[in-house]
C-alpha cells in the first residue's frame, strides 16, 4: 500500500493531537504523544496547551508532584517528560544509547572508575535528592583528581534519575534536585510500539533517529505490523492506528521550542520542508518554536516579556493569506494568555516574509 507525503502528515498530526485538541488527562496525553522533549521546563507546558483541550498549567504541575509523570533522561540522552509507569522499561531499553553517550566525555574521563563512581553516586542520591552541583562536589571529594563534569555526566547517563519537581511556575528550578527511580527490563518492541503510536507510520531509520537506539530494523520486521510504501521507503505502522485522508483539514498551531514532532523522524519532510529544516536549529543546538499552517511548518515564533507587556512575534517563511494570518493571531493571543496570565498588555506581531 502506498502512502503520500500529505497522508503521512495527517497521520502524524492525528496521533500528536494536532488535528483536534484531545479531551484527555495529562498523563494519558503524554503517553499518547510518546513523551515530551523537556530540555527546559517551560516548553512541555506549551506543547500540551497546543494539544489538550482546556489544558491548565496546574494539571501538569500536580501530575509531576504526584509522581505520575517524570522528567528524566530518555530518548537521544536528552530530558523528556515520560509517564512514570513507562519509564522503567523505557530507561532500560535505552541504556545502550546512554552508555554510548559517554563518548562525549572521552579525554576528560582520566581515572574514572565507572562502577565505583556509580556505587558512590547511588548511595549519595539514595540518602536524599541532590542537585548535580552538589553531587559533583561530593563525588570529587571521593574521587580526587577526576574531572568533576565527567563524574556528573557518568552518573546522569548510567543511573535512572528523575528531577524532583518544585513550586516554581514551570514546576522545576534551574538547578533541580534528582532522585533515584526504578529500572525495568529492556523491551525494544515496547519502544517501537510507543514510537509508531505517537509518530507513525515510520521507517526503521525514523524510530532510530527518535530513540538513538540502533538495530531496530530486525525488531520491526519481526513484529506484526502494517507495511506501507512511500517512494522507495518501507514504513511500518500499528495495524489499527489512525491514518486519516489527505483532505482532512489541519488548524493552525503554535509549537514550542524543542517540540518532539520536529525531532521524531530521520526524514522530516512530513512536517517541515527540507529547505527550512536547517534554519530551525541554532548554532548552540536550540530547536526553534514554530507554527503550522495546513499541517506543515510555515514559520517560527518568539516571545518576550518586558515589564507588564508580553509580546509574541511570528516570522513566516512566506507571505500569509489574510485569513491564515488572522487565525494565527487569534491562536497566538490565546497562547499568550496561557503563558503570561499576569501580563497587563499582550501583543502579537507578524513580520513580513
Amino acid at each position: 500500500m502506498d502512502i503520500t507525503l500529505r497522508e503521512l502528515n495527517r497521520a502524524t498530526l492525528a496521533r500528536q493531537l494536532l488535528l483536534e485538541r484531545g479531551r484527555t488527562d495529562v498523563a494519558d496525553a503524554i503517553d499518547r504523544l510518546g513523551g515530551l522533549q523537556a530540555q527546559e521546563a517551560k516548553p512541555p507546558f506549551l506543547a500540551l496547551w497546543a494539544r489538550v483541550a482546556g489544558f491548565r498549567r496546574e494539571t501538569l504541575h500536580d501530575a509531576l508532584h504526584a509522581g505520575t509523570i517524570l522528567r528524566a533522561t530518555a530518548m537521544r540522552a536528552t530530558l523528556h517528560l515520560i509517564g512514570a509507569a513507562d519509564y522503567p522499561v523505557l530507561r532500560a531499553t535505552l541504556q545502550p544509547v546512554l552508555t554510548g553517550a559517554m563518548a562525549a566525555i572521552r579525554g576528560r574521563d582520566a581515572g574514572l572508575e565507572l562502577e565505583a563512581v556509580l556505587r558512590a553516586a547511588r548511595e549519595l542520591v539514595q540518602r536524599e535528592p541532590r542537585t548535580f552541583g552538589e553531587l559533583r562536589t561530593l563525588l570529587a571529594e571521593a574521587f580526587p583528581g577526576v574531572n568533576q563534569r565527567a563524574l556528573g555526566y557518568a552518573t546522569r547517563m548510567n543511573l535512572p534519575l528523575a528531577m524532583v519537581p518544585s513550586d516554581d511556575r514551570w514546576s522545576f528550578p534551574t538547578d533541580a534536585r534528582f532522585a533515584l527511580t526504578d529500572i525495568g527490563k529492556p523491551d525494544p518492541r515496547a519502544l517501537v510500539r510507543r514510537h509508531l503510536a505517537a509518530f507513525g507510520p515510520a521507517t526503521a531509520a525514523d524510530v532510530q533517529a527518535w530513540s538513538g537506539l540502533g538495530g531496530l530494523r530486525e525488531v520491526l520486521e519481526a513484529m506484526e505490523l502494517a507495511e506501507l510504501k512511500s517512494g522507495h521507503r518501507t514504513l511500518y505502522d500499528l495495524p489499527d492506528a489512525p491514518r486519516p485522508g489527505d483532505d482532512v483539514p489541519a488548524p493552525v498551531r503554535l509549537l514550542p521550542e524543542f517540540d518532539s514532532v520536529l525531532l521524531a523522524h530521520k526524514d522530516r519532510t512530513r512536517i517541515v520542508a527540507d529547505e527550512h529544516r536547517k534554519s530551525l536549529t541554532t548554532k548552540n543546538l536550540r530547536v526553534k518554536a514554530v507554527f503550522l499552517v495546513d499541517g506543515f511548518v510555515a514559520g517560527t515564533w518568539t516571545s518576550a516579556r518586558e515589564r507588564d507587556t508580553a509580546t509574541l512575534a511570528l516570522q513566516p517563511f512566506a507571505k500569509l493569506p489574510k485569513a491564515t494570518a488572522a487565525e494565527l493571531r487569534a491562536e497566538a493571543e490565546e497562547l499568550l494568555r496561557f503563558a503570561e496570565p499576569d501580563a497587563a498588555k499582550r501583543r502579537v506581531e507578524v513580520s513580513a516574509a
